[in-house]
């Protein structure tokens, strides 16, 4: 959020030093009251700063189990660019607008393609009879309703959003007016949307630290090389664009930042870097064989990604 600029002191007042300026400001800061969570933890749902290169903005974000939930509709935003897994307007410089493909990825995909192919081919040379490969199947399917029913209990995210759009709202004020009108929204299913909407204050869009991701900032932090690197603000990204895009139905995101692919293999070695001992030593050799090109790339696409299906309310 863009801070206000300082006043200028009145002619009758003595102007203050650096030094008793700054320790003004930080007993305003202390005297300033924290922002009451109680209503955020009694509802479970939590208030979300998120900055983009577009601008930033504040949102609700909440985790609930999937079976309880119905996922944002996307039939809509998918007509508008039946495209948009695949490949993305990323940014504007000189008027020219850069389209980056998931190239790396698709690769990827295509590789381990290849090795299921192998893996069903070798079985078929073992020779399996039909009975085995039928008791495997269903094996296999027993397996699979088991899945299905642990992943119906597992929370996920959701956020404000509607038909495939994440709402993000540039005031506090603006926010609530919105949980306030009853305008249609996918959380609005939850149990705990009524009553929110019924207490909600404009003081109390307040995030916490761990909730304000500054996802305009990571590029860039990216091309600065293996040592400019900020740990923090790249594992709370990764976090936050996993979280969007679930709620999102991203599946181009989410396949970048799926287990084994080169940002989820930096997204390891960072947390492993911020640990002492060999953990820490081990992590930090590993950042230094990620390219930073192909990384700031990968990141371009992302943000690039969740920044299309954001809805700007002032």
């Amino acid at each position: 959020m863009a801070r206000q600029s300082p006043q200028r002191p009145d002619a009758d007042e003595p102007e203050l030093d650096d030094t008793t300026a700054s320790a003004a400001a930080d007993e305003d800061e202390a005297d300033r009251p924290a922002a009451d969570r109680a209503l955020w933890d009694e509802l479970r749902i939590d208030p979300v700063e998120i900055a983009l290169p577009a601008g930033t903005g504040f949102t609700l974000r909440a985790y609930r189990p999937a079976r309880e939930l119905t996922p944002t509709d996307v039939a809509e935003r998918d007509q508008d660019d039946p495209f948009l897994a695949r490949r993305q307007v990323v940014e504007t410089e000189d008027d020219e607008e850069v389209v980056i493909l998931d190239e790396e990825f698709a690769a990827l995909s295509a590789e381990d393609e290849d090795e299921d192919d192998e893996k069903r081919a070798d079985r078929r040379g073992r020779g399996k009879t039909e009975a085995a490969e039928a008791a495997e199947a269903a094996d296999e399917d027993d397996e699979d309703e088991d899945e299905a029913d642990t992943a119906g209990d597992e929370e996920v995210p959701v956020f404000l959003t509607h038909r495939g759009k994440l709402l993000l709202f540039k005031t506090p004020e603006s926010l609530v007016s919105f949980i306030r009108s009853g305008a249609p929204n996918d959380l609005s299913q939850l149990d705990s949307w009524n009553e929110l909407s019924e207490r909600v204050e404009p003081a109390d869009i307040a995030p916490l630290d761990e909730d304000t991701y500054e996802l305009d900032l990571v590029v860039e932090n990216l091309r600065g090389g293996h040592d400019a690197w900020d740990p923090t603000l790249l594992i709370e990204a990764g976090e936050v664009a996993r979280d969007l895009a679930y709620a999102l139905r991203l599946p181009g995101v989410l396949d970048m930042l799926s287990a084994g692919s080169s940002l989820d293999d930096l997204d390891e070695a960072l947390r492993a870097s911020v640990n002492g001992g060999i953990g820490g030593f081990m992590g930090r050799r590993r950042l230094k064989k990620i390219g930073a090109q192909t990384a700031s790339l990968g990141w371009r696409t992302i943000v690039g990604k969740i920044s299309a299906v954001v809805d700007w309310r002032d």
